[in-house]
């Protein structure tokens, strides 16, 4: 083959494996017009907006940044709260359990003092009853035992002194033997 294209182009024809030189320059002067636009022109838009996306990732990660640390300092502020609420829930918890000892230690107290001032009241509501039912009893006691050793002595006891010594003692005797029987 490299015979061909010796022999080719000793003959005078062109050899179409060879370029010809004014095409060579016109296409060289043609990509040196285009190559200096783009270095002029086309370079700088890319260089350009290479920049503003740059730009615009280091900015959106800046923010991305800024953003993470803000949530972390407001997820610490959070939790930082919320102990600090659960420590006061627990403090007012205690103070409630405290403060509702002694509300009910005051109402004991005070119904411990009610049931004595109603025992004590009661005890003298019974004494006077009883009191009330001693002279009751010594009147009606006296009056059927002067009837009844009237009866029995056949002679009238309406004399007042004598009634009252009689019924003073039989009660007196009653009360001794009341007092024997019951040691």
């Amino acid at each position: 083959m490299a015979q061909l294209i010796i022999s080719a182009a000793t003959e005078g024809e062109v050899n179409p494996l060879m370029p010809n030189i004014w095409e060579m320059g016109v296409v060289l002067v043609g990509f040196a017009i285009l190559m200096f636009i783009v270095v002029k022109f086309v370079v700088p838009m890319f260089e350009k907006t290479f920049a503003e996306r740059a730009e615009a990732i280091e900015g959106g990660i800046a923010k991305a940044e800024k953003a993470q640390a803000e949530a972390s300092a407001a997820l610490e502020e959070y939790k930082q709260q919320l102990t600090d609420a659960r420590t006061e829930a627990n403090r007012i918890r205690e103070e409630a359990r405290a403060e509702g000892a002694q509300i009910l230690a005051d109402l004991k107290e005070k119904a411990a003092a009610e049931s004595a001032r109603i025992t004590a009241q009661a005890h003298a509501q019974i004494e006077s009853e009883r009191q009330a039912a001693v002279v009751s009893l010594r009147s009606e006691v006296g009056t059927l035992a002067t009837t009844l050793a009237g009866r029995i002595v056949g002679e009238s006891l309406n004399d007042d002194e004598r009634a009252a010594r009689v019924v003073d003692r039989f009660l007196a005797d009653l009360e001794t033997q009341n007092a024997g029987a019951a040691k």
